[in-house]
């Protein structure tokens, strides 16, 4: 695995994998059965509106954006923008403080 101590490095897919692989002692293969239920189940609760609240980590919810008028930056020229609902993730406390 890569060292992640430089700025920005992105850990793929793979690299989470094999750090959660390690970390609970489980082989690649369940750790990614692990991370894809994780990745579904958390998809499946938004989708429905449904807010994640994981203490110490984090919590998810979706928002919903307003539409609004843009600007395209190549020409100047006004554009609508269309409302849509986006995925927000807060950082609890555990983690700020982990990073920090």
């Amino acid at each position: 695995m890569r060292n992640h101590s430089k700025k920005n490095q992105t850990m793929n897919k793979a690299e989470l994998i094999d750090a959660i692989a390690s970390e609970a002692g489980l082989s690649k293969a369940d750790a990614k059965k692990a991370l894809d239920a994780f990745v579904g189940a958390t998809a499946g609760a938004l989708k429905k509106g449904d807010r994640i609240s994981l203490v110490g980590f984090g919590s998810f919810s979706v928002s919903k954006r307003e539409a609004r008028t843009g600007r395209n930056p190549q020409t100047g020229k006004e554009i609508a923008i269309a409302a849509k609902n986006v995925v927000r993730f807060k950082a609890g406390a555990e983690l700020s403080g982990a990073v920090n």
